[in-house]
Order: C-alpha cells, then structure tokens, then sequence
C-alpha cells in the first residue's frame, strides 16, 4: 500500500513510536506544566522531518525533555534568536514555528546540546521542607554548629537552607526574611511547623555524580535550560539560588555516594554535628544499594553523632516508619535520624506533597 493521502511517505514504525512519546508529552506530562512546550512537543509529533532531526540524537537522548532542554539552552546562549524572541514575548505560534525550524536548520547543535549533558531535575525550592528537619536534628543531638551534607542535588541549592527566607502562613516565617530567596509553603493538619532557629552552618558539602558548578556560565545556563520558558517564578527562583549559592560556593564532591560519603562527613569539622540530607534521592537506587548507604552512616556514626534527614517517597527510606502509609500514595515522609554509638533513632516527622509546596508537620515540640 502507499503512503497517506497527504503524499508523504508512511513513517517507520520506529518514527511512529517517537510520534506517539511526544504526542503523549504534549497531551499529558506537559499539558499541566507547560502549555507552550506541550504545543512545541504536539507539533514535533506531527512533523515527519523533524521526528528524523530527533531521531540523529542516540535513543536515549530523544526524550521531548532533552530535545526541548537543548532548544532552550540555544535560546539562552543567543545562538537562536527567534526562538529566545517568541520565548520572551510569550508568543506560542512564534515559538511553535522557531523551535520547529531551530531544530531542523541546527540539527547538529541540538543533538549536541542534548547529548553533553544529561536533563536536571528542578531542585529549587526544597528548603520549605529541609529547615524544620535540620532544626529538628540539631535540637534532638543538642548541637551548636552543623555541617550540612546534600546527596543527589546535583547543583548544591539546598546547601543554602539557612540562608534563605520561608513562609509557612501567617505569623509563621522562618529563616532570613532580607534574603533574596524566599519561599513558601502551605500547612495543613493541627500542628504548626515548628520555627526553630537553624544553628551555625559550618560545613556545606555537596556529593553528586555529575555536580554541577554554578560559578559556570555554562552549567547555570543548563540549568535554566531545563526549566520550561513559560515559567517565569520558578526561573527567578532558580537565579536567585544560583546567586546565593555562588556567592559562598559549596565544596562538590564528584562520585557515587557509597565511595565518596565517608570524605563528605570528614569535612565536616568534629565539633560540628553532620546533617545528610536526601530529597527525593534515594529513589533512583534499588534497594540493596539504599541499605548500604545507611550502612556507610552507621560505619560513620561509630566515630561520631551523624543526623540524616530525609524527603523521600513512603517506604523509600530504610529504617524511617511509613506510619501505615501506602507506597506510591501520592506524597512523601520526612524523616529524621540520629545515628549514635551503633544506635539508630529514625522518626517521620511530617508529611508533604507537591515537592515540599504543602506540609504537614507531626512531631511532637
């Protein structure tokens, strides 16, 4: 049989299963987030030609997500005008056409953009969630000075917990309100978030396979990049940590956490109480490999109190109750351990859903 009426030639069945990853993009993963990326990606789906300008790209960088991370970061870097106009303007017809004829006249740039680098997830923002269980750990331990230890946060963001402003309602702000980022969270439930004072940050080390340097020009602008350009609070939030964090840049240690964690906590002087931090980390490691990394606290803990604070989906962390939560119920725990002398203390101190954007607190003062 011959191809459709239109005239064009019937698309390979690998190029209509590449049609259908981006339709399902544009009509569902996009569709609540980003409306001028979810039209980018229905109009990628429909358009035989640029499905073969996606398809240059080795398979597992064909994702809409890298591709439309690599058309931004384009825009950004001023490397495709139109687009960055359409962008800025909000003109989703402008921008639908640009990235379609962006993609098919740089080819070779947005392949290359999407194979450097691999698509960041948005860590903004998670502070809503790591003040009150950092406070909480240092109020448990008695401690005067921490030294925050971040797994998994590529760019380190969350190393600026306590220099930062945040809002949990009225009457309750917590942190530092001159701060040039503040963010806010919703309460729900009968106990308010606690507003203990965080002590003096001493250490702020970041462990991650591929850090990222905020200091470079370039793996800033990757990070915007992977933002949807019709999002403007989440970039200004984005750039305002970026900021900060740059303005006192963290130590990064590159490596798998299992190796490279017993190097991050001796950084962290003795007279100071290590706090690991996970969000939304641990899920990406089977479980054998999350048993071992509370393993490596437990061996760290033999010479020292370590706390490890932990957001991540119910039953995901080893040894944090679940409180008879279902797993994959829509929300996360958040976890608080104290590892001392051979002695486990882990507790879920709260709840919280939309990656720290609603909260509900649940340990008792």
């Amino acid at each position: 049989m011959s191809g459709p009426a239109s005239g064009r030639p019937a698309p390979t069945e690998g190029r209509r299963t590449l049609a259908e990853v981006y339709r399902r993009f544009g009509d569902v993963e996009a569709s609540g987030t980003s409306p001028l990326h979810a039209r980018i990606a229905l109009a990628l789906s429909e358009s035989d030609v640029a499905l073969r300008a996606v398809e240059s790209a080795p398979a597992r960088k064909r994702h809409p997500a890298v591709i439309l991370a690599a058309l931004h970061d384009l825009a950004l870097a001023g490397r495709a005008p139109t687009l960055a106009a359409a962008y800025a303007l909000g003109d989703h017809d402008a921008a639908v056409s640009a990235a379609v004829d962006t993609l098919l006249g740089m080819t070779g740039a947005v392949v290359a953009g999407a194979v450097r680098r691999p698509v960041r997830a948005h860590e903004a923002g998670r502070h809503t969630v790591l003040h009150p269980a950092v406070a909480e750990a240092a109020r448990r331990v008695g401690a005067d000075a921490v030294g925050l230890v971040d797994v998994g946060c590529s760019a380190g963001l969350s190393l600026v917990v306590d220099r930062v402003g945040i809002d949990y309602g009225p009457g309750a702000t917590v942190g530092d309100v001159s701060s040039p980022v503040q963010v806010a969270a919703s309460v729900v439930g009968d106990r308010p978030v606690p507003a203990l004072a965080l002590p003096p940050v001493v250490a702020r080390v970041g462990v991650d396979l591929d850090p990222v340097d905020v200091t470079d020009p370039e793996e800033a602008r990757w990070l915007r990049a992977c933002l949807h350009p019709d999002q403007p609070g989440p970039m200004a939030l984005l750039d305002a940590e970026m900021a900060l964090a740059a303005s006192d840049p963290p130590v990064l240690l590159r490596g798998d956490v299992l190796e490279v964690l017993p190097d991050a906590l001796a950084r962290v002087p003795r007279d100071a109480l290590p706090v690991v931090s996970t969000t939304w980390t641990l899920s990406h490691l089977p479980l054998e490999r999350r048993l071992r990394f509370l393993h490596r606290l437990d061996e760290a803990a033999a010479g020292r109190t370590v706390a490890w604070v932990s957001v991540e989906g119910v039953g995901v962390a080893p040894a944090v109750p679940t409180m008879g939560d279902r797993h994959a119920s829509g929300h996360s725990v958040i976890g608080v351990a104290v590892l001392e002398h051979a002695r486990l203390r882990a507790e879920a101190v709260g709840r919280c859903w939309s990656q720290g954007r609603v909260l509900s607190w649940l340990a008792e003062d």
